[in-house]
């Protein structure tokens, strides 16, 4: 099993930037595909970013805005978001899941970390 513990969250106003951590530890081989996602009032759970061995996918909504990336001497998953909008308000997560697919389905990815507000004001 792996534990995940996000941190960095915070306000912005829009056009800003933020920085998310994911601090991962425990079975961090056995667990090799990590992501972002987030959940803002009201809406489902939606993916944002993720990451396995290189290989990056992004939600429409942030591609070219967001970048996920991974320090593997750290064991730390970033999410560097850049241009926020009001819209990118949420509570966001990160989780891991096991297997080659590396998808922004958040259905397959178990466990999750405890979430980070982001809040962008207009």
């Amino acid at each position: 099993q792996v534990q995940l513990v996000e941190s960095g969250g915070g306000s912005v106003q829009a056009g800003g930037s933020l920085k998310l951590s994911c601090s991962v530890s425990g079975s961090v081989y056995t667990y090799k595909c990590l992501g972002w996602f987030r959940q803002a009032p009201g809406n489902g759970r939606e993916g944002v970013a993720t990451l396995i061995e290189g290989r990056r996918l992004y939600a429409d909504s942030v591609k070219g805005r967001f970048t996920i990336s991974k320090d593997d001497v750290e064991n730390t998953l970033y999410l560097q978001m850049n241009t926020l909008k009001p819209e990118d308000t949420a509570i966001y997560y990160c989780a891991a899941r096991k297997g080659g697919y590396c998808g922004l389905e958040y259905q397959y990815f178990d466990p999750w970390g405890q979430g980070t507000q982001v809040t962008v004001s207009s």
